[in-house]
């Protein structure tokens, strides 16, 4: 949620930056001042009525106790009194809709956030590796058919179109590939793994940002009070909603392995080849609570965490900024890190690693206390390290062989059993 304060000080800068979005967010500031003009009028209305029904009261318990008649002042007493509940029901309307507004309106871009309409104008920063030379290169379906690892019609016949069953060997290197994820990010970059709750309440969707705006595209439950996690993201960084922290206690890096839950409303046609977009999927997320010092310096520590896990895998990859009418709701500044799969013959997303400065904060009121004594809201940064069916994709892809074997690439041997799928 954006600063009500920031609004009201710089309103033509805050637009010009929504507007970079591409999303009309930026018709919205006018009427959040609107609401706020109505509420503070209003309040300030309320307070003075409070004051003079306070001065009043005294005037009665001066009379009764002459003996005198209070009626009159009684009746203006009880006068004051409905105009505050008037008042205080005006206060509630401006503020409820102040409140939504600002739920539904989107995290300013960085001011380095490369401006542009669409997904066309991401620049590349960054590649690492080089792409695998393999004539005729079969794509995962191929290779997971031949060898009995992924069935579709199982997914089908369990819970219809896009789910899928991993078998055997298929399943053994899901497992696999887990815990090689969440053994790098603890062992060697210092995160704490938890284990969390797949079903969500509502206010931490909205912590988190996922909700109003996306609700369409979230499995809920209980008249849409509770939602199955579509991130661990979501139920991690909740995990210091309504909570003050002590500048000590920053940086908090936390990963947890969820499976996530989306029903890719307005989706179709669009990368639904296989496991490459699945309404359920694995994936293992790093999260960080951050000094706001400090964040987008740890979010450039952090987008090197989930490349850590394409290079220790062997796989080829390129690493892109997002721009300002890409970048997602809650975000200021994102990295994607996309791989390569042969089979495809194109890059595909792996992994998003964002900084939402204040924004989640806000929403969640997630503060630390300052050496001085000030309660500041926290950052926030998340990654995927990685997202566990396109991260399957590409190793299926980029290391056959063409006598139709996999190699297991040696940081996942330990962990597989074998140097050969």
């Amino acid at each position: 949620m954006l600063d009500i304060k920031l609004i009201r000080e710089t309103p033509d800068l805050v637009k010009q930056r929504l507007n970079h979005r591409n999303d009309r967010s930026g018709e919205l500031i006018d009427e959040v001042l609107a609401c706020d003009e109505i509420r503070r009028k209003k309040e300030t209305e309320k307070q003075a009525l409070q004051s003079e029904r306070k001065k009043t009261s005294k005037e009665i318990g001066i009379l009764r106790s002459k003996g005198e008649d209070s009626s009159a002042i009684e009746a203006e007493v009880k006068k004051i009194g409905d105009l505050i509940k008037n008042l205080d029901e005006e206060v509630e309307k401006a503020g409820s809709r102040q409140t939504e507004l600002l739920l539904n309106i989107p995290n300013l871009p960085h001011e380095d956030c490369p401006i542009g309409e669409n997904e066309e104008a991401n620049p590349i920063l960054r590649s690492w590796g080089e792409k695998p030379e393999i004539s005729n290169p079969k794509d995962h379906l191929e290779i997971a058919e031949a060898k009995g690892l992924i069935s579709f019609d199982d997914g089908a016949r369990l819970s219809g179109s896009g789910f899928a069953v991993y078998r055997a060997k298929g399943a053994k290197l899901q497992r696999a590939l887990i815990q090689f994820l969440l053994d790098l990010q603890t062992e060697q970059h210092g995160y704490e793994e938890v284990n969390v709750p797949h079903i969500i309440k509502r206010e931490c969707m909205e912590g988190t940002g996922q909700l109003p705006k996306f609700e369409d595209d979230m499995y809920g439950t209980e008249n849409n009070e509770f939602f199955l996690a579509p991130t661990a993201e979501v139920p991690v960084t909740n995990l210091y909603r309504d909570t003050l922290l002590s500048e000590s206690d920053l940086p908090i890096k936390l990963t947890a392995h969820t499976p996530c839950f989306r029903r890719e409303a307005g989706s179709a046609g669009r990368d639904n080849r296989g496991i490459i977009r699945m309404h359920q999927f694995d994936k293992v997320e790093l999260v960080q609570i951050v000094h706001p010092d400090q964040s987008f310096e740890l979010l450039e520590e952090l987008t090197g965490h989930a490349e850590a896990v394409l290079q220790k895998l062997e796989l080829h990859y390129q690493v892109i900024e997002l721009c300002t009418g890409d970048i997602g709701f809650s975000s200021s500044k994102t990295y994607d890190i996309e791989v390569w799969a042969p089979g495809q013959g194109k890059y595909l997303e792996v992994s998003s690693c964002s900084c939402f400065t204040d924004y989640q904060a806000r929403r969640m009121k997630l503060r630390f206390k300052d050496a001085e004594g000030k309660n500041s809201f926290c950052h926030t940064l998340n990654g995927s390290g990685t997202a566990l069916p396109r991260l399957l994709v590409a190793l299926l892809e980029q290391h056959q062989d063409s006598e139709g074997q996999i190699k297991i690439p040696r940081a996942l041997q330990p962990y597989y059993g074998s140097e050969i799928l």
